[in-house]
């Protein structure tokens, strides 16, 4: 508890044994609790102090509260995912999880310039600058070139649509030239060849509506397994929906052991996804399931040299929390 004196104690006593501290508190309210960067920075010079923000503190909105929804509307995503005139949520919280992605390749780069100098830093990763970046790869469109070429928006991608099949649904991605050519050979209609000029990438991303409308004409002849094995066939890019309430019988995420079931003290059998990032020296897994509230208090403590007594009274005055 950052607002009881022992508890401040308590992060004071910790910050010289970390590599980084991480938070998600605005950096003004953490400096009014006394752990502003230059105060912690006074306790371990080589501390990397990383704060994911809502907005980026050096501008006008920097005071303001965020949540996912705030930064999918702020960060243009919205409009992304649906229309200018009617935008849309993405049903996940692809702010949050693309700022913790973000807030974890920024402290790792913090510590690898650590260990080449000695040198801690201060690292902020704000949500909305961070999704606004990843949204403009492709959605910039003309507004990339200044001055701007042409309008918002990435053709292709606004015209991806499931595809409809005899029985089911499919997602179809003829990509290049030779995968179109292959696909409209394959499907007895080799004059959209020449109708859509698919073998040109400028003249291709011009037809792309009707091709994908063609495309979609054409879908349910087959039925989703009579699809799969043309398209393996002729090799081009494509897949069968996944269900989420089947995602952990998918044949391919069940081969490589994706989700593991796990027992966990209070909920019983849960699964999980494992890293799905695999190291050939180091490699990754679930040692432990995330903590409850308190849970590793006292073996942290313990790490910092508290004894039985000193954590116990601690826990009794409530500057900490145990499980």
């Amino acid at each position: 508890d950052l607002k009881h004196e022992q508890g401040k104690s308590v992060l004071r006593r910790l910050i010289p044994t970390a590599d980084a501290l991480v938070s998600n508190i605005r950096p003004a309210g953490l400096a009014r609790l006394g752990f502003g960067y230059e105060a912690c920075k006074a306790l371990n010079s080589k501390l990397v102090y990383a704060v994911a923000t809502g907005f980026g503190q050096d501008g006008p909105w920097a005071a303001r509260p965020a949540f996912d929804e705030i930064i999918q509307a702020a960060s243009g995503f919205a409009s992304a995912m649906g229309t200018d005139d009617e935008p849309a949520f993405v049903p996940s919280l692809i702010g949050d999880k693309l700022c913790g992605m973000a807030l974890t390749s920024a402290v790792t780069a913090a510590l690898l310039h650590r260990e080449r100098t000695g040198e801690g830093q201060m690292v902020e990763v704000p949500m909305l600058e961070t999704l606004a970046a990843f949204n403009s790869i492709e959605m910039f469109g003309g507004l990339a070139f200044v001055p701007s070429i042409g309008p918002s928006g990435y053709k292709r991608m606004k015209a991806r649509k499931p595809v409809r099949t005899k029985d089911g649904w499919l997602t179809m991605l003829p990509y290049s030239g030779d995968n179109w050519c292959a696909f409209f050979e394959a499907v007895g209609r080799p004059d959209c060849i020449e109708e859509f000029q698919v073998r040109d990438p400028v003249a291709r991303a011009q037809n792309i509506d009707r091709i994908y409308d063609r495309m979609r004409e054409i879908a349910p002849t087959r039925t989703t397994a009579e699809w799969e094995e043309l398209l393996l066939k002729i090799d081009v890019p494509h897949t069968a929906f996944a269900k989420l309430n089947e995602i952990a019988e998918q044949p391919h995420l069940k081969a490589v052991g994706l989700f593991e079931e796990l027992d966990h003290p209070t909920e019983g059998k849960i699964r999980q996804a494992r890293p799905p990032a695999r190291f050939s020296a180091s490699p990754a897994g679930i040692h432990r399931l995330p903590p409850r509230l308190g849970e590793h208090t006292r073996e942290i403590l313990r790490e910092a040299g508290y004894g039985g007594e000193e954590i116990d009274s601690l826990v009794a005055s409530k500057a900490v929390a145990a499980g």
